[in-house]
């Protein structure tokens, strides 16, 4: 049988989603606590995998296991042996050509970044912060500008491992919440960093230390050392995944604070 889960997590105390040897990433935590509940070892194929300190509302994942349990026991009981920061959201019974990662039609990535001039208490490492105000409307306009299908070598980390630097960006949109700037990006896909050094760019937009146009050249000179500094994973999570209709799963999960 194979399962499906919908899975949440705070990135600050794990090493990322990857199984390490180590055992310090969220992949490791799922095959443990599912182990105990299926009585068997299991291996777990998540959606996407999470950097060290990226968060997830919603990162969805798969398993194969032979023990019947009640569908409840996937997210009751698994959440029994999970770690304070991991929690399975939903479970389903899903058909064998299901695969978690191969099939994701659309991605989603959410940036909640602080602008105040003193940096987070409370809300420390589930946000960004940048010190100096900036300018949505014109991070809106140069965000607007990497629509469609571009190649984002620009935005790519050197160890980026994807066959092609080629994505669609179907969605990418800032809003203000007070002191708070929300982005949220959706794409048929990202490559490694590629969430991170768009904030960046954006951030140095926003200061007014390069106009919205700036994200034109970075697109045609498809060089990563043209552009703005890696910004910090603090306030990135995963937060949408959409599959084709006939699996029937939910494409988002609990919204990161602040909602939008």
């Amino acid at each position: 049988m194979r399962v499906a889960i919908g899975l949440e997590y705070d990135g600050r105390g794990f090493c990322g989603w990857q199984s390490q040897p180590s055992a310090c990433g969220v992949q490791d935590h799922i095959e443990k606590a599912v182990a105990e509940i299926a009585g068997e070892s299991v291996t777990v194929t998540a959606a996407g995998r999470t950097d060290t300190g990226v968060h997830a509302s919603l990162q969805v994942a798969h398993f194969d296991i032979t023990a019947e349990r009640p569908i409840t026991a996937w997210v009751r009981g698994v959440n029994t042996y999970l770690p304070d920061g991991i929690a399975v959201a939903w479970a389903k019974e899903v058909p064998d050509d299901f695969h978690a990662r191969f099939a994701v039609e659309e991605r989603g990535y959410r940036y909640v970044l602080l602008n105040h001039p003193v940096r987070p208490g409370l809300m420390a490492g589930k946000v960004g912060w940048h010190h100096r105000p900036l300018d949505e409307h014109a991070m809106q306009q140069a965000v607007n500008r990497l629509l469609g299908r571009h190649d984002f070598s620009a935005f790519r980390a050197a160890e980026c491992q994807a066959k092609s630097p080629e994505k669609d960006m179907r969605q990418a949109t800032i809003k203000r919440h007070g002191d708070f700037l929300v982005l949220d990006l959706r794409a048929d896909g990202f490559l490694h960093h590629m969430v991170r050094n768009i904030v960046g760019c954006l951030v140095h937009v926003g200061t007014g230390q390069a106009a919205p146009e700036w994200m034109d050249e970075l697109l045609a000179h498809k060089d990563r050392t043209r552009a703005a500094p890696t910004f910090m994973p603090d306030g990135l999570y995963l937060s949408y995944i959409r599959y084709p209709s006939r699996f029937d799963l939910p494409d988002s999960g609990r919204s990161p604070w602040p909602c939008a």
